[in-house]
């Protein structure tokens, strides 16, 4: 097909491999039903991108929607997601059939403001740079946080961004004019690895932050599939951290995600290879056996005492449920009303009496003493192994910190340096 559209940003910056040395790879847990090509990317200098990450699923329909951004793509076009699934009409108005839908169709396009500064309010977040090569995730979890704010409630398909040359042109100007080390995160409005094998982009993203005098990149994930990081020399600036959870956690929240076992093995091999690696455990759900489970190998007691035996993560966020009330409405959709998440918010469980709701920054949060109680827990298993690992607490309120006595580690958390 003929080329067509404007030419990408050109930068001199050092990127590692070129994109047309790269052989993309499917996503062992992402099928998609269709893929979408929008506004750049059939660009000149994202073509050859875009056909090749096409190539990986020959069977998916491709559909052209080159007038409109990835925001405006509109998902109310299919009237089912499955061939023998009956028709929705319009499927938009059902949000749980956008989402699943979303799920199923990957976007390609562009994004031109994917470099951005958080602006938490009403918690301890101490913000920082982020920016979004993708968009969304490809994982099923039913508490999914990501799923109920306000660009994935729209537009929940999964997104890959072609333009990232220019989003590391941006990185570059902001860092350099900072003049000192300055994270930029991936990861808070997507997985940061899952499409890896798809994109390779690590591949331009490790020796980019590597070289670079100022700029510090730091991972969250899900994946287990690291093959692309592990010939690559990190030179000590990317941080790689895992979402973890416990197994029961994981069997009965987590669908279509890698085991908190291949997660591990991930860790160890990217902190053989000489990355920096953390762990976020987050969300905690203190469902009935939380902590040791029904048989003591299924608790998040037995997931620290496996994480700090075998990985040496220099640093572990602890986190709670935080979700807006879109994703809470998803959450019901999945489970049911009166699924295990409802139940805690409601006071329900092992810790009946103690009732969450939305806290000051439009989160719904369990109860202050559930949260202490858990976070307590983790804290005393985690300094049994090692009294020396930094521990931080994710979009937590100051009460939470001060009750813990861990004022000292506000703003010291996963996403900053």
């Amino acid at each position: 097909m003929k080329r067509r559209g404007k030419k990408i940003a050109e930068t001199s910056l050092p990127f590692g491999q070129p994109a047309e040395a790269y052989a993309p790879r499917a996503v062992r847990l992402f099928q998609p039903k269709r893929i979408i090509l929008a506004r750049g990317s059939l660009d000149v200098g994202a073509e050859r991108r875009t056909r090749a990450i096409c190539g990986v699923y020959p069977e998916v329909i491709v559909i052209e929607r080159l007038d409109r951004s990835h925001v405006d793509v509109d998902l109310g076009e299919f009237a089912s997601d499955g061939d023998n699934s009956p028709a929705v009409d319009p499927p938009t108005a059902d949000p749980l059939v956008r989402h699943l839908t979303g799920k199923r169709t990957l976007v390609i396009g562009e994004h031109k403001s994917a470099v951005r500064f958080s602006q938490e309010e009403a918690n301890c977040c101490p913000n920082y740079w982020h920016f979004s090569p993708y968009g969304f995730c490809p994982y099923g979890c039913a508490y999914c946080y990501l799923a109920g704010t306000r660009g994935v409630w729209f537009s929940p398909a999964v997104k890959v961004f072609v333009n990232i040359e220019e989003m590391l042109a941006k990185i570059d100007q902001i860092a350099t004019r900072a003049g000192e080390p300055t994270p930029f995160y991936l990861g808070k409005l997507q997985d940061g690895l899952a499409l890896d094998p798809l994109t390779g982009y690590s591949r331009l993203l490790v020796p980019f932050f590597a070289e670079h005098r100022w700029a510090r990149l730091i991972v969250l994930t899900k994946s287990a599939d690291v093959a692309n990081l592990l010939d690559l020399r990190p030179a000590g600036n990317t941080v790689l951290s895992w979402s973890l959870t416990s197994e029961a956690t994981w069997r009965q929240f987590e669908p279509g995600t890698p085991s908190p076992a291949e997660r591990l093995t991930a860790m160890k091999r990217c902190a053989d290879a000489g990355y920096r690696v953390r762990a976020v455990i987050m969300p905690i759900l203190p469902v009935s056996g939380w902590a040791n489970g029904h048989d003591e190998t299924d608790g998040y007691v037995k997931l620290l005492d496996d994480l700090l035996t075998v990985v040496p993560v220099e640093r572990i966020t602890l986190g709670s449920l935080c979700s807006f009330p879109n994703a809470l409405r998803l959450t019901d959709a999945k489970l049911g009303r009166d699924n295990p998440i409802r139940q805690l918010l409601r006071g329900g469980g092992q810790f009946g009496g103690h009732s969450g709701g939305q806290s000051a920054d439009g989160r719904h949060r369990f109860a202050a003493p559930i949260r202490t109680a858990c976070y307590r827990t983790l804290i005393d298993v985690i300094r049994s192994h090692r009294p020396d690992v930094s521990i931080g607490l994710c979009l937590e309120e100051q009460s939470i910190f001060v009750a813990l006595g861990l004022s000292a580690s506000i703003g010291r958390c996963n996403c900053v340096l």
